[in-house]
């Protein structure tokens, strides 16, 4: 099959689809996206719509400079009943937001966008919801200082893939979309366009 261009310097993304066995060429799309998710918000746009808009934004920015590639774009946006929570910026932001997420039910929402020929052909936003134990200050603490350097690249300070799968009481949804790629989604798409044979 021809290569994907995944528009992301996520190692873990990357992993997924190699092991797949896609060929893949990461290629990180620099775009700002507080400025285009803060903009998103003051428009009152729905979470699932700014991930959506993160992803395309990055295929898009990369497929520029690779015409006639498989640009793939993703994005992953955290709910919390309408409010969307980023990477932590420090340990206390972290700790903030496992505070805030403690006894709650949120959602990931893992959206991913692949370019050909500098133009959208296909889309997918896959939700997770989880629901989080209610936590105690002391714990917050003490995760988050055994976790940070992982953690800090993570939405809601947590990896499901690591110590963070204890935080949670249920998950209801696609483990690959709490990974942050719709895995079985591309999958599927690029079986039935034939450019993977099963």
């Amino acid at each position: 099959m021809n290569q994907i261009v995944l528009a992301s310097g996520s190692e873990i993304r990357r992993r997924l689809l190699e092991q797949a066995r896609l060929s893949v060429l990461a290629v990180p799309a620099r775009i700002d996206e507080e400025t285009v998710r803060d903009a998103m918000l003051a428009e009152g746009a729905a979470p699932r719509d700014i991930a959506d808009a993160l992803a395309e934004a990055k295929a898009h920015k990369v497929a520029q400079r690779h015409p006639g590639a498989l640009v793939l774009g993703c994005d992953q946006v955290l709910d919390l009943g309408g409010d969307i929570l980023a990477k932590p910026a420090t340990p206390e932001d972290a700790a903030d937001q496992l505070r805030r997420l403690s006894g709650q039910r949120h959602m990931l929402l893992s959206a991913a966008v692949l370019y050909e020929d500098g133009r959208p052909v296909w889309r997918h936003v896959g939700v997770v919801r989880l629901h989080m134990h209610r936590l105690s200050p002391d714990f917050v603490a003490e995760y988050v200082d055994r976790n940070w350097d992982s953690v800090r690249h993570a939405v809601g300070a947590y990896k499901l893939e690591e110590e963070g799968v204890r935080l949670f009481s249920r998950v209801e949804g696609d483990y690959f979309n709490v990974l942050g790629l719709p895995l079985l989604e591309l999958l599927s798409y690029l079986t039935l366009r034939g450019t993977l044979r099963l």
